[in-house]
């Protein structure tokens, strides 16, 4: 049985799992249950193929006629393919199951069936978007993601924040849509195919603008700024298990179709590369001084993305210059870092919103100034939102230590090319992403600290507890991913530099991955570490007992015996001095504290960093538009001849344009 009729198999399932439990009481969990092991068999099915196609010594693919007059239904599997798939069935199965225990359908009867339907819809159409060989396909199941993840991530479409975050991302991911459209319309009048397959006749002129459109196209989905600005608001809206789904494999689409654009081309400019680390690098630096800006913990989480984003398309940028100069350790070390960190941040990313959907049913809010000292009635949430944080902040010896490794070689291999002399300067990249590095860890220890240490600061925290089963499994499962990667990075490299050789399959890359990049040291430093850790632990947990008994106190300490929450740091006040370094792109509110009177009332320090492109740019203009259009209602008169006269201006027009060779 070909592989690629199995993962076709398996897309099928999840996209009809829904649907049983739309003949089924909307107030009863047993219909999610359904939904999610149909998912589930159709997840492992898209799996075994996915699996099977790794083991084929060739591509499999399929390619027949379909309903549409345009293109043919034509899916292939290649590694890359294959690289991606494995996101795409493994992370939506994983927030289903998450989904039994934090959205309940007897606790959401009037959304609990739609969601369930659109999420299996969502994961199969993004299973065919990087299976699909033809524009035609990739389109249609481009914009059935699209819609899906509309309906998924509005699921509380009756509350005006969720209503509203909507409409910002249907407008945005529409906007991307148009202009994919617009670039394989020159794809085709290029090649004269739909067909997405390696091109050699393809002008560089046009080659280099079909690029740029598909930057900015996907751009919209991955979210590189200032392209980003449907997700902060998404991401706090949607359900928790939406959001890792958005965060952990629909981002990643954005990514995958820069990358499969790439691929279509023997040979490419330098340019794209230089383009994308500069896009790259304002979107990490900016990106997570956005994220250290803010109080919820799901817009932490969503800038965190952006910031990712950001290094995955920094990466890309060095596998791009190393095809553009013909230099394969940058190909292998670019590419294969993404390709890494892609998959890396697809775990962590996936756990900390599975954490934060944790504190928001517990505690019933995800706002940190509010919360505090939830380690004491959430121990293993606290344990597994703090390994998802050390993963993201690339410490040691989790995942993002050996992903963005890869990434620091690739930089730092472009010093040792002295032809063209301005490459060198590719390294310089590697300060940037140094820099983001200490960013996220200012980050993600202060929203570590705020939200688990500490004391409670409001009745939100203090009787938060640990979720159950169907929550916490797959917080541990992913956890324990993190950790095995972060100890044996050698397990995933064969399918990395299988994905990168199948990126580039007409130049030689002489030499391994491993080789290239040696990783048997993270391996015995990260062993190394786990016995030290250990041993740290085992130390102070026999010494617990000692500390308890002593009786010994300072004999003054200026009144201060026992901390309380009204003198512990915020997470305001911990971000303040990031804020400030950043004011000039965060533009952050500051709130007025008034200590006039000799006994002035209670009052508190405020400072608020909403996305400034959105509010100071996006939203004027289009609050513009909205004044404007209405003079144009002349045009509308409800009169039928009047229509068709602007069909017939409209097409010949057109028609002009076309015998000038303007347009097809």
């Amino acid at each position: 049985m070909s592989s690629v009729f199995v993962i076709l198999v398996g897309a099928c399932l999840i996209a009809v799992s829904g649907v049983p439990a739309a003949f089924m009481n909307a107030r009863s969990n047993s219909g999610q249950r359904l939904t999610v092991f149909l998912l589930a068999v159709g997840s492992l099915v898209g799996l075994a193929g996915t699996v099977l196609s790794l083991l084929e010594a060739g591509v499999p693919s399929l390619s027949c006629p379909w309903f549409l007059p345009w293109g043919l239904f034509s899916v292939a599997v290649d590694r890359l393919s294959a690289f991606f798939l494995l996101l795409v069935f493994t992370v939506p199965l994983l927030a289903s199951v998450y989904g039994l225990g934090y959205w309940k359908q007897s606790e959401h009867p009037e959304n609990g069936r739609r969601l369930g339907a659109f999420t299996g819809l969502l994961t199969s159409s993004m299973a065919m978007i990087v299976i699909a060989r033809d524009s035609v396909l990739f389109l249609v199941a481009w914009e059935i993601m699209a819609l899906s993840a509309w309906f998924t991530a509005s699921v509380e479409g009756e509350r005006d924040e969720v209503r509203n975050a909507g409409w910002v991302y249907l407008v945005a991911t529409h906007m991307g849509t148009l202009t994919l459209l617009a670039m394989f319309a020159l794809w085709y009048r290029s090649t004269g195919s739909f067909s997405l397959e390696l091109a050699d006749s393809v002008p560089r002129e046009t080659a280099g603008l079909i690029f740029a459109l598909a930057v900015v196209g996907f751009g919209f989905k991955a979210g590189l700024m200032p392209l980003h600005v449907w997700k902060p608001a998404v991401y706090a809206n949607a359900p928790c298990h939406v959001s890792a789904i958005m965060s952990g494999v629909i981002l990643k689409m954005g990514i995958y179709g820069i990358v499969r654009v790439a691929s279509l081309f023997a040979a490419c400019e330098p340019w794209w590369g230089i383009m994308m680390l500069i896009a790259g690098g304002i979107t990490a630096v900016f990106g997570i001084a956005f994220a250290a800006g803010q109080r919820d913990i799901r817009r932490v989480l969503a800038y965190s993305s952006v910031e990712n984003v950001g290094i995955l398309s920094m990466a890309i940028g060095i596998a791009l210059l190393g095809k553009a100069l013909g230099l394969p350790a940058l190909i292998l070390l670019g590419l294969g870092g993404s390709l890494f960190h892609a998959l890396n941040h697809a775990l962590f990313k996936s756990l900390l919103f599975f954490g934060a959907g944790s504190v928001d049913r517990a505690s019933g809010t995800g706002d940190m100034d509010a919360l505090g000292g939830l380690a004491k009635g959430m121990p293993a949430t606290a344990a597994l939102f703090a390994v998802g944080s050390a993963a993201i902040c690339a410490l040691p010896p989790l995942n993002g230590f050996a992903g963005e490794w890869l990434i620091y070689l690739g930089m730092f291999k472009a010093l040792a090319v002295s032809n063209p002399p301005w490459l060198p300067l590719a390294a310089a990249f590697a300060v940037v992403l140094s820099m983001v590095g200490a960013l996220t860890v200012a980050v993600f220890v202060r929203l570590v600290g705020t939200v688990f240490l500490g004391n409670p600061r409001t009745e939100a925290g203090r009787s938060a507890r640990d979720p159950l089963w169907p929550m916490m499994v797959p917080m541990a499962l992913i956890a324990a991913v993190c950790a095995l990667l972060g100890a044996y990075p050698a397990l995933v490299l064969p399918l990395l530099e299988g994905a990168v050789r199948s990126w580039v399959p007409s130049v030689l890359l002489p030499g391994t991955l491993a080789q290239a990049a040696p990783v048997s040291w993270i391996s015995l430093m990260n062993a190394v570490l786990a016995a030290l850790l250990g041993a740290g632990c085992a130390w102070f947990f026999l010494s617990a007992g000692k500390r308890a008994d002593s009786r010994s106190l300072p004999t003054w300490d200026c009144g201060y015996r026992e901390p309380t929450a009204r003198v512990q740091y915020t997470g305001t006040s911990l971000a303040q001095m990031i804020v400030r370094l950043f004011s000039f792109a965060l533009m952050p509110s500051k709130g007025k504290v008034r200590l006039a009177r000799p006994f002035p009332e209670p009052s508190k320090f405020e400072l608020t960093v909403n996305d400034a492109f959105l509010d100071r740019v996006v939203r004027p203009v289009f609050s513009y538009i909205s004044a404007v259009l209405p003079k144009f209602y002349v045009f509308q008169q409800g009169q039928t001849y009047l229509y068709v006269l602007y069909v017939g201006i409209i097409t010949a027009v057109l028609f002009a344009l076309g015998l000038s060779g303007v347009v097809l």
